[in-house]
């Protein structure tokens, strides 16, 4: 059973940068799609990016296409997210999930979850 832990969240000004990670624990990615998704107040969780388990297929929202980088480093059984030009509504605590399967943007279909960190954009 994959345990899933991020970091990385934090404040940062509109135009910003971060880059969250998701380390695991307990298992090997190797065989594992990772997905990101986020969840703002008051909204549904959405799916922002995901990468296949060998990190050659790779998804991403719309709304974060072109600013948003998922990649994965499966020697440290982590997987990344670069976020740049980061927007207002970027805020939202983010999720890594891990999925033995293919690659996918449905939240559902994921079986293990990290507890999330917060980013938050503003001035």
């Amino acid at each position: 059973q994959a345990e899933l832990v991020e970091s990385g969240g934090g404040l940062v000004q509109p135009g910003g940068s971060l880059r969250l990670s998701c380390a695991a624990s307990g298992s090997t990615l190797d065989y594992y799609a990772i997905g990101w998704f986020r969840q703002a107040p008051g909204k549904e969780r959405e799916g922002v990016s995901c990468i296949s388990h060998n990190g050659g297929s790779t998804h991403y929202a719309d709304s974060v296409k072109g600013r948003f980088t998922i990649s994965r480093d499966n020697a440290k059984n982590t997987v990344y997210l670069q976020m740049t030009s980061l927007k207002p509504e970027d805020t939202a605590v983010y999720y890594c999930a891990a999925v033995w399967g293919i690659a996918t943007m449905k939240p559902n279909l994921y079986d293990y979850w990290g507890q999330g960190t917060l980013v938050t954009v503003s001035p």
